[in-house]
């Protein structure tokens, strides 16, 4: 069981752990922007100061791409080992106008704080720190091995994080690996995450003429890319929202019929989807179900697509180039890269004719499926009733956390994904926001995490 004096002091300092996050919040640690190279090495040493005034042993790993934060308490042997990963760079916080409040002046408001990084992934990631300091400030050992590792490359698709697991197995051997990046069901019903999908992002390239042209001296003369590029992207998909990739589908696991079960017992319904996105309703994959498509069946999204003259008022012209951005989120048995090469080949073979055209793959991830039955599993289930005062019900998730994969073929250990997040935390766009009960509940739950962890047999 946790030591109460460990759960009195959380109780009690709520206002400082508050205070402190603000002051991480503040750093501008945008990793996708060179300018605010300074603000990323800032934040990696905020941490590392943080963690060695918890007596761990730290290190600042220097690397090609952004520094890694590495600690890790003394290892003593016959315990349990726990790894935790977090990042702590943020997105860019593009468009600025449509935020209400300073993206890197923290705003509390209504029990919530509003800041860029503040739920993805800070606000996250912070809430271990403060369950290790419960621990330390009241003396009260901790009962299994703690070792922690921070990135600052997640939201650029950097490498270093998994370069570096990939050759340190031995330094980050653990026996579960804790990730929280992920959400909460809703506001009112814990969640763990048990699949996460992968991703091919692609960039389509495609170029007419040497230069802009006229559109009345040569319009119907040459091909138009800003014409070509919108029809390549009208066949990646038919009208019942299949992707027409060929193979796309052929190593697609279907759900099995508890989980179809389980996800109708959510009662998700077309009203939750409104209020969540703003959309005017549902639209998807014919066959299935919001969740189902949401959580569990593969998907080819147009992320940008641009070309010629795109500012106030009119100027006549054919576009001399043309580019579309594509992701394809995968589900558990895709292979990314035979996704990627089939999706290349589909498009220069769709792409009209009078066009050069180029399809590159800028980023892979892999799938993740963790059994659902684990023990490490059991004792995060524990843990968050006890930190969120109910047993968490199992969920897939649409979105990608690439290191997962990586850290389940290199470590060889079970990762747990428990989120403390909520799936309308605005996370990547305006207004970015974190209950700050979501915030204390997830420090508590860590802190009883360390104690069911040091049971598991």
């Amino acid at each position: 069981m946790t030591s109460q004096k460990v759960i009195d002091y959380l109780s009690s300092n709520q206002d400082k752990h508050l205070d402190d996050l603000v002051e991480f919040l503040k750093i501008p640690s945008i990793s996708a922007i060179a300018s605010h190279h300074d603000d990323i090495e800032k934040a990696a040493l905020f941490l590392e100061s943080e963690l060695s005034s918890l007596n761990l042993k730290t290190e600042i790993i220097r690397t090609e791409g952004n520094p890694l934060v590495y600690a890790e308490t003394e290892q003593l042997e016959n315990r349990k080992t726990l790894l935790f990963y977090g990042h702590y760079d943020v997105q860019p916080t593009d468009p600025l106008e449509l935020w209400n409040s300073e993206p890197f002046n923290p705003l509390i408001k209504d029990g919530i704080i509003y800041a860029r990084g503040s739920s993805d992934d800070k606000g996250q990631l912070y809430s271990h720190l403060k369950a290790v300091e419960a621990y330390v400030k009241t003396g009260t050992p901790i009962p299994v091995n703690i070792k922690m590792i921070f990135e600052g490359e997640e939201e650029c698709g950097g490498h270093t994080i998994y370069e570096y697991t990939e050759n340190n197995p031995d330094k980050l051997k653990c026996d579960a690996v804790i990730v929280s990046d992920t959400s909460l069901y809703n506001e009112d019903t814990p969640a763990i995450c048990y699949s996460l999908k992968g991703l091919a992002f692609m960039e389509i390239r495609v170029k007419g003429p040497s230069q802009d042209l006229h559109s009345g001296s040569y319009g119907g003369t040459v091909q138009n890319p800003g014409n070509a590029i919108c029809e390549i992207v009208a066949n990646l998909k038919d009208t019942n929202s299949r992707v027409l990739i060929p193979g796309f589908y052929d190593d697609v696991i279907e759900l099995e019929e508890d989980e179809r079960a389980s996800f109708k017992s959510l009662n998700y319904t077309e009203d939750t989807l409104r209020a969540d996105t703003g959309s005017p309703g549902p639209f998807g994959e014919k066959g299935y179900t919001t969740l189902e498509r949401m959580w569990a069946r593969p998907t080819c999204d147009v992320n940008g697509i641009f070309s010629g003259y795109t500012g106030e008022g009119a100027k006549t012209i054919i576009p001399s180039t043309a580019t579309a951005k594509v992701s394809m989120r995968l589900v558990p048995n895709q292979d990314p890269d035979k996704i990627a090469s089939s999706f290349i080949s589909y498009v220069k073979s769709i792409c009209p004719p009078g066009l050069d055209i180029e399809v590159e793959n800028l980023h892979n991830a892999q799938s993740v499926m963790v059994p659902r039955n684990g023990a490490m599993m059991k004792a995060g289930a524990n843990a968050m009733e006890a930190g969120f005062g109910k047993y968490p019900v199992f969920i897939r998730e649409g979105g990608s956390i690439p290191i997962v994969g990586t850290f389940q073929s290199s470590l060889k250990a079970p990762v747990l994904l428990l989120g403390y997040g909520l799936p309308n935390d605005n996370i990547h766009s305006p207004n970015e926001k974190y209950h700050l009960d979501n915030y204390y509940k997830g420090i508590l739950t860590t802190a009883h995490l360390l104690s069911f962890a040091s049971t598991v047999e």
